[in-house]
């Protein structure tokens, strides 16, 4: 099947020339409060994928685990939004002329560079501090993390397709990265599913962002390399092979019983949900999209009971 877009062309594109962007003032002080909305708390939601596998694991029983889980999870909120500081820090003109995003710190003139800078530096230093302590290959995989995102900020975000991929590679390191810091081995299902599942995701922002009601693809030139129909097959595809890892997963795993069978019910429901939402233009930002969407949160709720049932009961 050929598909007539140019958007499977992978090639960097440089930036086209903008107006210019509306005078900042010098920022004064900041306070915690800024400094902390340049942190992008909301965005912290995306490192509970550290649970995933010790709770796969059914290891979380395990106070010396679960507190690990915890201070690993710390560790990539640091690590994390040392790169979100970095990637402002970089977009800041881009985001002027965005209808959102130009009440961001950087771009709004609340925090200064300087000062966002160094407390990048700051968190990153903290945060591989924080992994080390936990283990030493857990910081390797924390390193990683900033190495991709930093590669990433400065030349993948530009090339279509490896874009892509780049952010979702950014959540299964985080997946992964749980299995890491307490020791359990990761299944080549689990890292198909998760690496699925994150090019499912990542698709339906990309989409968003072209597509849905806030959308202003004109501020990044590698969005509009990329159609609907590029963005709908490699959903599609990715769902597919979710479903079909998801499903060999479960279906292997008889001594647990009924249950790790039943979760592919919410699975299948859940992805249905969140495709018909993207379609109607939403997933720019998925993290607030699954809290906010009373059926998506209801269905996790509902496979997080079920997985929880083939972990401490199904036995």
């Amino acid at each position: 099947m050929v598909i007539p877009i140019s958007s499977i062309e992978l090639r960097a594109h440089p930036e086209t020339p903008r107006t210019a962007a509306p005078a900042v003032a010098r920022p004064a002080r900041p306070s915690g409060r800024v400094l902390l909305r340049a942190c992008r708390p909301r965005q912290w939601a995306k490192n509970v994928l550290l649970v995933a596998a010790p709770a796969a694991g059914g290891v979380l029983g395990d106070g010396s685990v679960a507190l690990r889980v915890v201070l690993a999870i710390a560790s990539f909120c640091m690590l994390s939004s040392a790169t979100y500081l970095l990637n402002d820090v970089r977009d800041r003109e881009q985001d002027r002329l965005h209808p959102r995003k130009q009440r961001r710190p950087i771009a709004s003139g609340a925090l200064s560079v300087r000062a966002a800078l160094v407390m990048a530096l700051a968190l990153a230093l903290a945060g591989l501090g924080l992994a080390a302590a936990i283990r030493l290959e857990f910081a390797a995989v924390g390193a990683g993390y900033l190495l991709l995102t930093a590669v990433y900020s400065v030349w993948l975000r530009h090339v279509v397709l490896l874009d892509i991929l780049a952010i979702a590679g950014a959540f299964v390191i985080r997946a992964a990265a749980g299995g890491v810091a307490t020791s359990v081995p990761l299944s080549r299902w689990f890292l198909v599913v998760t690496s699925c599942g994150a090019l499912f995701i990542v698709a339906g922002k990309r989409h968003a962002e072209l597509f849905g009601a806030d959308g202003d693809p004109s501020t990044r030139t590698t969005l509009r390399l990329y159609s609907e129909g590029a963005l709908r097959l490699i959903m599609a595809s990715a769902v597919g092979g979710m479903l079909v890892a998801y499903a060999i997963w479960a279906f292997r795993r008889p001594e647990r019983g009924p249950w790790y069978e039943a979760t592919i019910v919410p699975v299948l429901l859940w992805l249905g949900r969140y495709w018909q939402l993207v379609a109607r233009g939403a997933g720019e930002a998925p993290e607030e999209l699954i809290l906010r969407d009373p059926p998506l949160l209801a269905i996790s709720l509902l496979w997080t009971a079920l997985f929880i049932g083939g972990i401490y009961v199904g036995r």
